[in-house]
């Protein structure tokens, strides 16, 4: 495959805006569209380097970024694609260790459309395309895909021999699209398993690993399950890892919460599996980064906001599983009394999510999240939050939430919390 032609900068957010035009009327999980696509682009699928493809509910995103510190530590080149972005859609694409330059990224989406011919597809069946068409392309020596959604039908599950699969823990979300129940929801994350290939399973409860266990042993694909084949947990002031290998000691994750350490587990049962050493596994727990999970703002007009005493945090987090690790989080933290700014979406469990943070926050302000038609009105977070029993109330902006909960307190903990579409636009209005 030749190298695409370079067109001026800045171009790929116009071409992103004329691509969402072509979604389709009705959603329907499918890989024909992807197919089609791929196909008439001359299937850069089949010319990727090493895949590792990774699925769950919680925790895909660390988990990747703690298998990438892993390799790279190792020398290696990677490729990794992950989903949504933050601030910009470039945070999506890596190619070998770097983010995708503009004139780069605007050639691939110019040629995907073209090849599209304007016919029905998704925003993220035809940027998916684009990221694969960038990783065969650009020699590496692993490529990370993350899941979208679900798993089987993703976008991302058209590589029919990757070099490992990970399904992160599995829990209830976007019910809308994969089911009502937990095994109807971990059947299409094990969507991802392929025959005979070896999957890494994190922590997950019991009816969805029966489902796992299921698929697997139908493709005849080995499991190297938690709790069974490997075991991950803290250790005094750090963190052990064991399998069958022997056991890696361990500082504790630089990603900050107690789940960081299960997520962390995943990363190196990976890394195990593709024969990184001891350094690598500490590469892997101590230089990964992952923006808005549970990440420390310290600078920016919010944090100029917030006050020299206070202190800022912004977490993406946004399911029931996502409360119980953020709770679980700030249970661990010094003792500081914790205000959280809030903005959800319409389309989540809000009470679930909230339900494990009340114990832990001082109050709630709810906010709208800024240009997203899915918001949930900052009245209703509100009313979700005061009939969890927190002391709730609603502000216009996140600006304006910190500004109040820092005159009031000056020595607050504020977290920003509830949604990565929110995560996403404080960290861009906080440069």
């Amino acid at each position: 495959m030749t190298a695409p032609t370079p067109v001026p900068a800045s171009h790929s957010d116009a071409i992103l805006d004329r691509l969402m035009a072509l979604h389709p009327k009705i959603i329907d999980l499918s890989l024909d569209r992807m197919f089609r696509l791929l196909a008439a682009l001359g299937h850069p699928e089949r010319d990727l380097p090493p895949v590792i493809h990774v699925a769950g509910t919680n925790g895909k995103g660390s988990t990747q970024a703690m298998i990438r510190a892993g390799l790279e530590a190792g020398g290696a080149r990677v490729h990794a694609y992950t989903s949504p972005h933050l601030a910009r859609f470039h945070e999506r694409i890596r190619l070998a260790g770097q983010l995708i330059a503009e004139p780069h990224l605007a050639a691939l989406l110019q040629e995907c459309e073209a090849a599209n011919a304007g016919q029905p597809i998704t925003f993220f069946e035809i940027t998916t395309a684009a990221a694969l068409l960038a990783f065969a392309r650009t020699p590496a020596d692993y490529t990370l895909l993350e899941v979208g959604l679900g798993g089987r039908l993703d976008a991302t599950n058209v590589v029919d021999r990757p070099r490992l699969t990970v399904i992160t823990p599995v829990s209830i979300d976007h019910t809308q699209y994969l089911g009502e129940t937990l095994p109807r929801i971990a059947g299409e994350k094990a969507g991802i398993i392929k025959p005979r290939i070896p999957c890494v399973v994190g922590p997950q409860q019991d009816e969805a690993l029966r489902v796992i266990e299921a698929r697997a042993s139908g493709l005849t694909a080995p499991l190297l399950v938690h709790g069974q084949h490997w075991m991950a947990a803290p250790d005094r002031q750090g963190m052990v890892y064991q399998d069958d290998h022997g056991l890696w000691d361990l500082p504790l994750p630089n990603l900050v919460g107690p789940h960081q350490v299960q997520n962390a587990g995943t990363a190196l049962a990976a890394l195990r599996q593709l024969g990184a050493t001891e350094a690598q596994a500490l590469a892997a727990v101590t230089r990964a980064e992952w923006p808005a999970r549970m990440q420390r703002l310290t600078r920016g007009p919010l944090v100029a906001a917030a006050g020299a005493q206070a202190e800022l945090w912004l977490d993406g987090g946004h399911n029931p599983a996502g409360g119980e690790a953020l709770a679980g989080t700030l249970a661990g933290l010094p003792d500081r009394p914790t205000h959280l700014v809030c903005g959800m979406l319409n389309t989540k469990d809000v009470a679930g999510y909230m339900r494990p943070l009340a114990p832990h926050a001082a109050s709630l302000t709810a906010i709208d999240i800024p240009g997203e038609p899915n918001t949930l009105p900052a009245s209703d977070t509100a009313a979700f939050a005061a009939a969890e029993g927190m002391t709730a109330t609603t502000a216009a902006s996140a600006r304006e939430a910190v500004t109040r909960i820092a005159q009031a307190e000056p020595r607050a903990r504020i977290l920003i919390c509830g949604s990565l579409y929110l995560a996403g636009r404080v960290l861009r209005d906080n440069g």
